[in-house]
């Protein structure tokens, strides 16, 4: 398991980083929160510790603008015990909060329940691009923002996330999101397809949602294209 630990207070990264690695963590270490931001964007990590008083950007900044990039699991850490910065991590998206001082023990022991947490979720979970759609809470967000769709609009859309990167005739998807067989000449698929786009591709530079001229579609990141 990966760890980042954004804290900038030298004991306390030393002592973190000394346990958890004895624990079997591999541990990065970030001192501000610009840095922690980077390496929070730019690499994959199982859970981040991130603290909220940091030199050059707060916690609950970094909190805050990874949400509109990444759902990795974030344990807050703060000096502060007051109700209102606990619930204000919570509302930016973090998934559990300590304050200090506090048990390396209690710590270990939230990490491997988030741990464990989130490899449930992870099958529930499907990530494409910035694209994540929840099945079991029937919602989707893109960039960090909801997807505002309908049911149906939201079944044809996982039907496409479960087989991301493989292009379904419209027959298909009649039968996996309609569970009919619909007339081949009908518009049901092109009319469903189009709706989901404007609200998927419409406000984003990049492009999910791909059309295979005389195939079908596919949900898949391209590196210089768009759906047609």
């Amino acid at each position: 398991m990966k760890l980042l630990i954004v804290e900038d207070e030298f004991k306390v990264v030393d002592y973190l980083r000394r346990g958890l690695t004895e624990q079997g963590w591999v541990v990065d270490v970030a001192l501000d929160g610009e840095e922690g931001l980077h390496l929070a964007s730019e690499f994959d990590y199982d859970i981040i510790v991130l603290d909220v008083m940091l030199p050059k950007r707060d916690g609950l900044s970094v909190l805050k603008a990874l949400r509109m990039r990444k759902s990795t699991p974030v344990i807050m850490l703060t000096a502060r015990d007051h109700v209102n910065d606990r619930v204000r991590g919570l509302r930016e998206g973090a998934d559990d909060y300590l304050t200090k001082p506090f048990s390396f023990l209690e710590l270990v022991e939230r990490l491997h329940a988030l741990a464990r947490r989130t490899r449930v979720q992870e099958s529930t979970l499907i990530c494409v691009g910035d694209l994540y759609v929840d099945l079991i809470g029937r919602r989707a967000t893109r960039g960090g923002m909801r997807l505002d769709l309908t049911a149906k609009e939201f079944q044809l859309l996982s039907v496409l996330a479960r087989r991301q990167g493989d292009i379904l005739s419209k027959a298909m998807i009649t039968e996996l999101v309609w569970d009919v067989n619909f007339d081949s000449h009908t518009n049901v698929v092109e009319t469903a397809i189009k709706r989901l786009r404007a609200k998927l591709d419409g406000p984003f530079s990049t492009k999910l949602l791909h059309t295979m001229r005389g195939m079908g579609y596919v949900l898949e990141v391209r590196e210089e294209a768009e759906a047609t």
